[in-house]
């Protein structure tokens, strides 16, 4: 019977024996095995996590005045420019307020025009001879006083003016409307946000990140990502931002990666995958067939090479690769560990290589 077969024949490679089946194995029964020489290597672990795309700014859009709402004239997920009206109050307050001024104005102004008449007969009435200074010294005083009070006015038209205008609600920046809480008959208070708005610019990839990650940060803050939906889309970003706490619901940290340029594909709230790769460093590394459970814990079964023998030893696991497993504490360089036909091991029992000699190396 070939090694192959006779290997094949020990059943599948990651599941337990159980301890029935185990003891069934008659003590000098061997087995079949495949193993690899522990030794350090230099590993290189990627950190992999979900986020989604947001808006590096967003902005909380108000009316500047008090009133009714009369007309709203946007949904969520619109693009608005930064003049678009996006909604109306009642305007009757400041139609009002506006007229009123308008008229204070003209009042101002015919009382004006009578105090220019009254100063230049009484001008030149005083180089005639036939007034006194004092009837002067008024008629200029009430000119000076007239041009304040038109003045006053004008101002007063501005401001009602400005007011009148504040019942057009703009954005006054490019974006997309992310939420909204107005309705149509609904009273607002100035300077009570009624839009979200997600400014157009800059993206970020948001990830939020376990904080034990930001102890031993990745090598770089270059982030690869990758659109989840269509892995072909990617793009590069660079981390912008970490949050200074943890979230106490989360127990976790935000990290905001800006992205240099975005894809169409990826546009607010798409759901993407970020990958940061750390710093290589010299560890164990064993395949996962390796890895094994016993009294409740990882383990791996050990071969000594003199009797030919095995047993299990409990292990330390450092990191969890793609294919292999790094171990922090439980096998040193030098020794040899099944990573193929550890179903069928029990301490003590002898087993037989089915390769030649150990490998040098998991791979």
């Amino acid at each position: 019977m070939s090694s192959l077969r006779r290997l094949g024949l020990a059943g599948i490679l990651l599941v337990p024996l159980p301890a029935a089946a185990a003891d069934a194995v008659p003590l000098g029964a061997q087995t079949l095995v495949r193993t690899v020489l522990a030794r350090k290597q230099p590993v290189a672990l990627d950190v992999v996590f979900t986020g989604d795309i947001q808006a590096q700014a967003q902005t909380n859009v108000s009316f500047r005045t008090n009133g009714k709402i009369a007309q709203r004239l946007v949904e969520v997920g619109d693009h608005v420019t930064a003049d678009q009206v996006l909604a109306r109050l009642d305007p009757q307050e400041q139609q009002a307020n506006r007229a009123n001024a308008e008229a204070a104005l003209n009042s101002a102004e015919a009382l004006l025009t009578q105090a220019k008449l009254a100063f230049r007969r009484q001008e030149s009435l005083l180089a005639s001879g036939y007034t006194t200074r004092p009837a002067y010294d008024n008629a200029e005083q009430q000119l000076r006083t007239s041009q304040a009070a038109v003045d006053s006015a004008r101002a007063a038209l501005g401001t009602a003016k400005e007011q009148f205008s504040y019942t057009e609600l703009r954005a006054g920046v490019d974006g997309i409307v992310l939420s909204r809480s107005l309705e149509t008959g609904q009273v607002v208070q100035a300077g009570q946000s009624v839009l979200l708005l997600a400014q157009d610019g800059g993206r970020d990839a948001v990830f939020n990140v376990y904080e034990a990650l930001l102890a031993t940060p990745p090598e770089s803050k270059t982030v690869e990502i990758t659109l989840q939906a269509d892995p072909s889309v990617t793009a590069t970003g660079t981390v912008r931002e970490i949050a200074p706490s943890v979230d106490p619901s989360s127990g976790t940290v935000r990290v905001k990666v800006g992205i240099a340029k975005v894809p169409e594909a990826m546009g607010l709230g798409a759901v993407v995958i970020g990958r940061g790769r750390f710093r290589p460093r010299e560890a164990i590394t064993v395949p996962w067939s390796a890895l094994y459970r016993w009294h409740d814990k990882p383990a791996v079964w050990v071969r000594d090479a003199g009797k030919g023998t095995v047993a299990p030893r409990t292990v330390t696991v450092d990191r969890y690769g793609a294919d292999t497993v790094s171990v922090a504490d439980g096998i040193v360089p030098g020794d040899e560990v099944v990573t193929a036909g550890i179903q069928f091991l029990r301490p003590g029992q002898t087993v037989t290589l089915a390769n030649d000699e150990p490998t040098g190396a998991a791979r």
